[in-house]
């Protein structure tokens, strides 16, 4: 028992060791030509290759399960008992290589948990009966105590806004990059992060309950119900093995000639079977890797091709991540002076937007800005070169009685249709400018949403914290199938649960710790790459550099890589029915035309499966 756990262990070393040996007898062949350092070297290989994968095979038999190991065994040791060590060793490899590359990418999903919780506050100033405040672990922290929030710090609970103001980076919760005014009355998530202020909140949850605890829990959940698929192979393999392993002993009864026997069970075992999913899987692997796209495991490919239903996050997916100025409204003759007004007012502010406008505005002038005036909830008023400026939204801008005309109304009306927020600005009681600013659409993203469209994909869903006007206009920009706006991380899950009860296969692509859960429960789970580390590592696929236009190349490669895997089943499987009913029903066939037979099928499997490197989108659309 010590000694199989052992050798288990150092599968990746018998790999390399493997490989060496293979290529030690290659030289013994080629350049040497001593038949002696070939066949020791294949025999050595072929040992300590076929050790972990026979231990595997008897843990399998264990439990009732005949599983693919069982005919790899069988393989190297008929091929011994015929002394073709060549074959022995080569299958020994290639399946072990294979199972090293799979399991080295599906392991990276195991640590989500541990970053996501790195990533919980842990510590809270409550508030004492004197009125002072304590640092306490958050585990301390009860419902309805009183805590101070302080500018950098995160919010370490649920709860509601007693007093104060600033501005809370939610992007932890809801995905959304512009932070939010927090005000009396204002709800605030644990997890959020307060980007400028002072506030004294109420603990409304706390521990698990809160929202950020219950995207950790809906994680664990999403992950616990996502067990591997048993490969199609080992499903095939409980019926075949047994069948083939009943005919040679029922050759051997019958005849009783222990080489026939062999010969059944050597040319009954597919080594093309054996190495040809493999061989597409790496191939596969390898040419998203050479793409920007992390695929992690045959499993993913198989079920990132029968993909009908992709969900969206909006912040980081669908758009930029950051806002940008949309749109802009002029009004009179003095814009430059309105311009360099607004600039040297927004260099002192420390809106969410102001990084915006001064990106838009670009460089101006500096200007003394006197007689400062911040308005909670509204803008700025103070006063530059003489002249009164007002800086704000509509509400400030109507409080101060500046009259908007129609033409100024309309263009409000349409601003805010489109998803904006507003930024006015007056010049002594005269409105001179008006802003749209709003997160930008990814370039090209609508044209790989068709992409998607034509190669099967029917539902493309958009979900958002942001609100729903928002979220309906990119939607109706994009051409997408739903859009959902307001939705909490608990609320993405629950939807795409919805969506799999359906029956609906279910791709969600996201870039966000608020995306993790999703990312975990759905059928395949795909992250932008410069997205957090929780959502990279909780995912199934990641596209690296968060190039969207990657996606569909992903998803032809994908569908390419498991109808490669089936052509190479079907091949292999063919192969071994021919041989076997060619030597049960013909005089021609012998072991020797079986093993050759054998190779070639191996080498068109293989071959095949090199098509995959060369894979092109351009070409599969071209097809289709």
């Amino acid at each position: 028992m010590v000694m199989q756990k052992y050798i288990l262990r150092k599968k990746n070393q018998i790999v390399l060791v493997n490989g060496f040996l293979l290529l030690v007898a290659l030289v013994g062949h080629f350049i040497l030509q001593n038949s002696y350092i070939v066949i020791s070297s294949l025999v050595i290989a072929s040992v300590i290759g076929v050790l972990p994968i026979a231990i595997q095979a008897y843990q399998a038999l264990k439990v009732h399960v005949v599983s693919i190991d069982l005919l790899v065994t069988i393989a190297v040791f008929g091929a011994f008992l015929i002394h073709n060590y060549e074959e022995s060793a080569i299958v020994t490899f290639l399946f072990l290589f294979g199972a090293y590359l799979e399991q080295r990418t599906l392991n990276q999903t195991r640590s989500a948990i541990k970053e996501l919780i790195a990533m919980a506050p842990e510590n809270a100033l409550l508030q004492l009966n004197d009125g002072s405040f304590k640092e306490v672990d958050v585990e301390e922290v009860e419902e309805g105590d009183i805590l101070l929030v302080k500018t950098g710090a995160k919010v370490p609970v649920d709860g509601t806004v007693l007093s104060g103001d600033g501005y809370i980076n939610e992007a932890s919760i809801t995905g959304e990059s512009v932070p939010l005014t927090k005000v009396k009355g204002s709800e605030v998530f644990a997890g959020s992060i307060l980007e400028n202020g002072t506030l004294k909140i109420r603990a409304d949850k706390v521990g698990e309950d809160t929202t950020f605890g219950k995207i950790i829990e809906l994680v664990e959940e999403a992950q616990d119900s996502k067990s591997e698929a048993e490969r199609f192979i080992d499903g095939f393999s409980k019926y075949y093995t047994p069948i083939v392993l009943a005919l040679a002993i029922l050759v051997w009864v019958i005849t009783r000639n222990l080489e026939l026997s062999i010969t059944i069970l050597v040319l009954g075992c597919p080594g093309a079977l054996v190495i040809g999913v493999p061989v597409s899987n790496v191939s596969g692997i390898g040419n998203g890797a050479k793409n920007g796209i992390l695929l992690k495991g045959s499993e993913v490919v198989n079920s990132f091709s029968d993909v009908d239903t992709i969900v969206f996050d909006k912040t980081g997916t669908l758009t930029m991540g950051s806002p940008k100025v949309a749109e802009q409204s002029i009004y009179g003759t003095e814009s430059k002076d309105a311009f360099r007004y607004l600039a040297n007012i927004e260099k002192e502010s420390d809106h969410p937007l102001a990084k915006a406008i001064l990106e838009s505005i670009g460089e101006v002038p500096t200007s003394l800005v006197t007689n400062t005036e911040v308005i909670k909830g509204g803008g700025i008023i103070a006063t530059i070169e003489g002249h009164r400026v007002i800086v704000g939204n509509v509400t400030l801008i109507k409080n101060e009685g500046i009259l908007l005309n129609p033409q100024i109304v309309t263009d409000i009306a349409t601003f805010e249709k489109n998803g904006d927020s507003l930024v006015l600005t007056a010049i002594d009681d005269e409105l001179k400018l008006l802003l749209g600013i709003r997160d930008q659409i990814r370039t090209g993203v609508k044209e790989d949403l068709k992409k998607l469209k034509a190669m099967g994909v029917k539902n493309l869903i958009v979900l958002s914290g942001d609100n729903q006007g928002t979220v309906n206009l990119v939607a109706t920009q994009l051409g997408l199938t739903e859009a959902h706006g307001n939705m909490l991380p608990e609320d993405k899950s629950a939807y795409i649960d919805q969506l799999q009860k359906q029956g609906q296969i279910v791709a969600f692509v996201g870039d966000g710790v608020n995306d993790s859960p999703s990312l975990a429960l759905a059928d395949v789970g795909i992250a932008m790459g410069n997205g957090t580390d929780v959502a990279i590592e909780t995912s199934d696929i990641v596209l690296m550099n968060s190039n969207f236009s990657l996606l569909p190349h992903a998803l032809g490669l994908s569908k390419a890589t498991a109808r490669n895997m089936k052509e190479n089943i079907v091949i292999a499987i063919g192969v071994v029915i021919i041989l076997l009913l060619s030597l049960i029903f013909s005089q021609w066939m012998n072991m020797t035309i079986g093993m050759l037979v054998h190779e070639l099928s191996i080498l068109v499997v293989i071959l095949n499966g090199m098509r995959l490197l060369k894979y092109s989108l351009k070409d599969d659309l071209i097809k289709n």
